[in-house]
């Protein structure tokens, strides 16, 4: 299978390795030129995903439209507000995309602008093409390495010939699991970046393990109740994209929001690190977006309402943490 990777973040990159033992075509296509020679003279992404070498069977692009020309699967691998503008790009290519089949959505998010999951920008953008989404419980690191992982693939249940691409994706390190409610998996995919961000909070307080176990219990609780009133299916968010991205988001120490979250706790500004460092903390922008969607739906997420207050209104975290432990008491 000809696969392209559009995006040379880590997980994309990581993406890429797996795919190529996989033993497809694989083609990975940074968004600036002078990172696609730098990765294409050294055969390492030493910017994103260092210490792992790129075999010369995995191709450079530098340029969309020629990787186009014989893509099978796009895995679309940018930062979610990136994503937009690079469906344009892909867009004015179209034409030489004969044997495109399918869209991978592999970013975690919403558009700031109009609250919509990847999925629904590239079927807005893209009506004659299908798209679904890979998410889960997937450090780029392990992924790389090869270590045991696995995955839900979301496709709409119309999608001819899911399972072929299921087995497709998936060998001795990487199991993917089949879905069909693409919408739950992308929000699982959002909302856990959030609820890392308060678990990080946790840390950077020193909170304690019985803090952070009840906050990473009550978090999945208010996960569900969101996800399932924002249109995805319970069961969703109790599987690899829900409860297995919130489970390893809030405990890896590799994982971005929730090293932003424990920088907060320790006091450092949420827009000054936002604005500091190269990689994308998705859960800041995720607070927002999920937020403003609560305030004008009149949901209740006491927890997420805590973590806006914190990254947006200057809330001490101590201050949000007597807030929760203060409200009125109920039955579990």
């Amino acid at each position: 299978m000809n696969c392209c990777i559009l995006g040379a973040g880590a997980w994309g990159t990581a993406m890429a390795l797996h795919l190529d033992r996989c033993g497809h075509s694989v083609t990975l296509v940074p968004r600036r030129m002078e990172h696609a020679l730098a990765i294409a003279s050294i055969r390492e992404n030493v910017d994103y995903l260092p210490g792992y070498k790129l075999p010369h069977t995995i191709q450079i692009g530098c340029e969309v439209a020629p990787v186009l020309m014989e893509a099978e699967v796009v895995f679309l691998a940018c930062p979610s507000k990136a994503l937009r503008q690079l469906c344009e790009t892909v867009k004015a290519a179209r034409d030489v995309a004969w044997q495109l089949k399918l869209f991978l959505v592999m970013c975690k998010g919403l558009e700031l602008e109009t609250f919509k999951t990847p999925s629904e920008i590239v079927n807005e953008i893209f009506q004659d093409v299908a798209c679904g989404a890979l998410s889960g419980p997937t450090f780029a690191g392990e992924v790389a390495a090869g270590q045991p992982t696995a995955v839900t693939l979301a496709v709409d249940e119309h999608f001819e010939n899911a399972e072929t691409f299921q087995q497709a994706f998936s060998n001795a390190s990487l199991r993917a699991y089949l879905s069909n409610d693409v919408r739950g998996t992308e929000l699982g995919g959002t909302l856990k970046n959030v609820y890392a961000i308060a678990s990080g909070m946790c840390e950077g307080l020193k909170l304690g393990d019985n803090a952070k176990a009840s906050l990473l219990t009550r978090s999945l609780n208010e996960m569900v109740q969101l996800g399932q009133l924002l249109g995805g299916q319970k069961e969703t968010f109790y599987g690899l994209s829900g409860f297995g991205d919130l489970v390893a988001t809030c405990s890896g120490s590799w994982s971005r929001n929730r090293t932003f979250g424990e920088r907060v706790g320790q006091g450092e500004a949420p827009e000054s690190i936002v604005s500091g460092q190269k990689s994308v903390v998705e859960g800041y922008r995720a607070t927002a977006c999920i937020k403003e969607l609560c305030d004008e739906q009149s949901m209740d997420a006491p927890i997420l309402s805590q973590i806006h207050a914190i990254l947006f209104d200057g809330k001490e975290p101590l201050s949000a943490i007597q807030a929760l432990m203060g409200r009125g008491l109920k039955a579990e």
